[in-house]
């Protein structure tokens, strides 16, 4: 089986899993440091690849009037103290190629948001920039359509200079009917044709789209037993947001893991990914 190396650890099927964690969106220095602290002490007790993840910008709320985040500038202030206290690598959203120029200078992952999945210039922005990066497959994409776009940031990186990027894809649910998103377990293994690991993003795989008419609901309880199932089937990464409170968080609240909740639920997803492999 194909291994790639992802920040200096060999990441794919038959390796351990990586986890990309962190609060929805940057609320404050104190909470990150707080999030970043334990996930920290778990990326330590685990041995285990673990990138905080949080977001300076939700460009993509359901309302105007819906919390957003700090900014470009006071988020990457907060990111790269996250990265200096805590020793994890850091990942963020990006929504413009400007983002990219700045997000690179202080981020060791970009990812590219779901709705953005076709936005050319963005695609390739990110690909240029030397970072990873873990592309979303949009909610109303199929498997297959994550070959062309991580073929354009191919290109991209090519057109750079770059010799050997790495580009990830990332399942996160698919539109079905109104205000509700199915995860299609098929998807992760077609998606290993773009010859990129497969992350599976188990808590927006739970959100309802606008489900709450002005916000986005969510069903966190099913977070776990999909994550198991996407273990069962092989992923290399997981991708799970979690906050202290998800009740009382300013964004994704509702699919939120509380973070009490995350040791035990990555020690239950190892000890799936080993007996796994021995099967």
């Amino acid at each position: 089986m194909s291994a790639y190396n992802l920040l200096g650890r060999a990441v794919g099927l038959d390796r351990k899993l990586f986890l990309i964690a962190g609060p929805c969106a940057i609320e404050s220095e104190a909470l990150c440091l707080r999030v970043a602290d334990e996930l920290a002490r778990l990326a330590a007790k685990f041995d285990m690849l673990i990138i905080f993840k949080s977001s300076f910008d939700k460009a993509n709320r359901t309302s105007s009037t819906s919390f957003r985040g700090v900014g470009l500038n006071q988020g990457l202030a907060i990111l790269d103290k996250v990265r200096r206290e805590t020793g994890l690598p850091i990942l963020t959203d990006v929504h413009t190629p400007e983002q990219v120029r700045a997000a690179s200078d202080v981020v060791d992952v970009l990812q590219t948001p779901a709705f953005l999945a076709r936005q050319t210039d963005l695609i390739e922005a990110a690909a240029a920039s030397g970072r990873p990066v873990n592309y979303k497959k949009a909610q109303f994409m199929a498997p297959a359509d994550v070959k062309p776009m991580i073929a354009k940031a191919r290109a991209a990186a090519a057109a750079a200079g770059l010799a050997d990027p790495l580009f990830m894809v990332c399942e996160r649910g698919t539109s079905f009917g109104y205000n509700n998103l199915v995860v299609d377990m098929r998807s992760l293994v077609l998606m290993r044709d773009a010859g990129c690991p497969v992350v599976f993003d188990a808590t927006h795989s739970v959100q309802l789209p606008g489900g709450m008419g002005d916000r986005s609901g969510g069903q966190r309880e099913f977070v776990h037993p999909l994550a198991r199932a996407a273990v069962a089937v092989g992923v290399s990464g997981l991708f799970m947001e979690c906050h202290p409170d998800p009740d009382q968080a300013l964004s994704d609240g509702p699919n939120a893991v509380p973070l009490a909740q995350m040791e035990g639920i990555v020690s239950d997803l190892l000890r799936l990914q080993q007996a796994a492999a021995g099967a």
